[in-house]
């Protein structure tokens, strides 16, 4: 859909900013009465169902000890159409195969890779999530929908073995994975031999986690089970029970270049739980792989900036986001962080809406936590957020000012489609900027709908924009 003039956003505010060619008036507090450029008409908003910004977003469909147990297959299946229909285009799945804990396992200690519920062992037929019939109408569903549907694989280590002497150690490890041991598909059985240390590596090169049980992926029998081989963990997970892509656990626990083979073998969508606040460990984790990673340094400068130290700057600090926004998945929250008691490793409830309009009018592949979802308190703004992201939220980012209590971003969009810009005021009263746009004679719209006010810009591009009082806005043209 064309328009007769132009969308990219030109801010030009005047005052001091940190980029050279635009600069920002002191913000106004509002003065009742003051309403200089306000419509006296109600605008009509553009159909935002006409306009792609050519992404959709991700859902986590879980948090740590989910409830009910053995009902979450089933659970999902009641809402993956309602999440279709609020634009989500790929469910990222906890992990699918039995664990040590059984039916109170939440995957990440992983037994047997290919027990997906129909196999009794650890006490439990059905995972804690359900069983392998249910996970399969899950899948189907998923697909018939159009939505992807993504495998939390665990590669660092295993758990649920039984005993047996490991002469690398001089001691007996639980190490044995067969048909009696926690590996009752009899596929990919271990012992002492695929763990470390052994006669082929003493280590990985990434970090030890579960040490005796540190799965070792230089030995090729390893390889050949978790990727090489038609029947391997990566081959059957996408031939056989149809998944489209990987979230990769811990990868700080073993070298870049296991991803780099499995990708190789059966390629589709991935992203690594690189969890680092450091951008640059990111930036080249992502380099030396090749896919995405979870921007975790985006996720904390945001926890900084909305909680820690109620500093918005911080907002404009170094994220992967910034330097590579193709390989960026973002986050609010995850299953690590919600069930964390550490407040610096989340993001406090009352300052999540700022986060979601951050991530969903950002750069990056957004993703959306289960439990902020379904909580009817945000349910609704979110799938606003959701959709000004799927319309709006194109084209090149800027960051327009930044200071303690203010943050303005605009998308610049294209010939096709308006773009956005996003107002974050920490503020306790309602603020307000003059802005200067490529708009003459055109009226804006908060999409957000956190304020009613709706000015017109003048035959110059001149305009007033709003932010609420410790909230945000996100603006756009009208028709």
């Amino acid at each position: 859909m064309l328009f007769p003039f132009l969308f990219s956003l030109l801010l030009i505010i005047s005052g001091c900013s940190k980029d050279d060619d635009e600069v920002v008036d002191s913000t106004d507090d509002i003065v009742d009465g003051e309403d200089p450029e306000e419509t006296p008409n109600d605008p009509e908003a553009l159909d935002l169902s006409q306009y792609s910004s050519g992404q959709k977003v991700m859902m986590q469909t879980f948090y740590w000890d989910v409830e009910p147990r053995f009902e979450w297959w089933n659970n999902l299946s009641d809402k993956v159409e309602g999440w279709a229909d609020a634009g989500i285009d790929r469910l990222w799945l906890p992990v699918a195969t039995k664990g040590q804990s059984g039916g109170y396992s939440m995957g990440y200690d992983p037994s047997d890779y290919f027990d997906f519920g129909e196999y009794n062992q650890h006490g439990t037929v059905p995972t804690r999530f359900g069983t392998r019939e249910e996970l399969e109408h899950l899948i189907a569903k998923s697909h018939d929908l159009g939505l992807e549907v993504i495998a939390d694989i665990v590669l660092n280590h295993n758990s649920g073995g039984g005993q047996e002497y490991n002469p690398y150690r001089e001691k007996d490890t639980y190490t044995l994975f067969n048909e009696k041991n926690g590996n009752a598909s009899g596929m990919f059985n271990r012992n002492y031999e695929h763990f470390h240390p052994n006669d082929v590596s003493q280590s990985d090169e990434g970090n030890l986690f579960f040490s005796e049980q540190d799965v070792d992926h230089d030995v090729p029998y390893v390889q050949d089970w978790l990727w090489k081989n038609d029947n391997s963990v990566a081959k059957y997970y996408k031939n056989e029970m149809g998944f489209d892509g990987w979230r990769f656990d811990y990868v700080k626990g073993f070298g870049t270049w296991v991803i780099k083979d499995w990708m190789n073998e059966v390629g589709g969508f991935a992203v690594g739980e690189n969890f680092d606040g450091n951008a640059d460990v990111l930036i080249n984790w992502v380099g030396a792989t090749g896919v995405s990673a979870f921007d975790f340094a985006t996720f904390y400068k945001m926890e900084e900036a909305f909680d820690r130290f109620d500093d918005l700057n911080y907002l404009d600090g170094n994220t992967l986001r910034k330097v590579n926004p193709d390989k960026a998945v973002t986050f609010v929250a995850n299953h690590d962080t919600e069930k964390d008691e550490n407040e610096d490793n989340r993001i406090a409830t009352e300052s999540k809406m700022k986060a979601y309009a951050y991530i969903l009018t950002h750069d990056g592949y957004p993703t959306i936590f289960y439990s902020d979802y379904e909580d009817e308190t945000f349910n609704a703004e979110i799938k606003k957020l959701i959709d000004i992201h799927n319309s709006l939220a194109i084209g090149d980012v800027k960051v327009i000012h930044v200071d303690k209590d203010e943050y303005i971003m605009k998308r610049e969009g294209n010939a096709e489609n308006p773009g956005l810009i996003l107002y974050i005021s920490s503020g306790n009263s309602t603020l307000r900027r003059n802005v200067q746009t490529n708009w003459n004679n055109v009226t804006l719209l908060d999409y957000s709908g956190n304020t009613t006010y709706t000015p017109t810009s003048d035959e110059n591009g001149m305009v007033t924009i709003e932010a609420p009082a410790n909230g945000y806005s996100i603006y756009s043209i009208t028709k």
